[in-house]
């Protein structure tokens, strides 16, 4: 049996693409064609994790296709739409010093500048501009929130992150 826990979401199939077998590939990495950088490929389907095996891939007008080992008709893609493309994170490059992947924000605890707790990160966005972090308080707090998107714009919200201590210090106003 193998262990998921250190597995992470690289990607996301999407529709099929022609008749042989071939999909559209949704890259969640900073340059999308880096995810066919990170081997093997794990997906889960019905609940059970597989992994999945890149025979080929190009750029397909404003997208990335791909083609999978075994999978070599349009119902057999189809059938993996909307699979999320998981791999080993420990296969992740070493970042730079201030750099984060989103595996390491989420869990940490966020506390505005003045000391409040707003709660914990639990979910990422991407919205184009910037990122966005989901942070949710365990209950409804004083200002009746639950939970709080705030943008991932160093300097002028995100004042630190602290991965040792799972604690990210922003400048953010608990009543927004």
């Amino acid at each position: 049996m193998m262990n998921t826990e250190n597995l992470i979401v690289v990607g996301k199939l999407g529709s099929s693409y022609g008749i042989r077998g071939w999909l559209r590939i949704f890259s969640f990495t900073e340059f999308p064609d880096s995810i066919f950088d990170y081997k093997p490929w794990y997906i889960q389907r019905a609940g059970k994790w597989q992994e999945v095996i890149v025979e080929s891939f190009k750029p397909h007008n404003q997208d990335m296709i791909v083609k999978l080992k075994g999978v070599d008709d349009r119902d057999q893609a189809n059938a993996l739409t909307n699979a999320e493309v998981f791999v080993d994170a420990e296969k992740l490059p070493e970042l730079n010093q201030g750099d984060f992947y989103w595996k390491d924000l989420i869990g940490c605890r966020v506390k505005t500048v003045n000391g409040y707790d707003l709660g914990q990160v639990t979910d990422l966005m991407e919205t184009g501009s910037n990122d966005v972090l989901v942070v949710k308080a365990n209950l409804k707090d004083a200002f009746g929130a639950t939970e709080r998107l705030i943008p991932f714009v160093e300097e002028q919200f995100i004042k630190q992150v602290d991965l040792t201590t799972k604690m990210i210090m922003v400048d953010w106003d608990p009543a927004f």
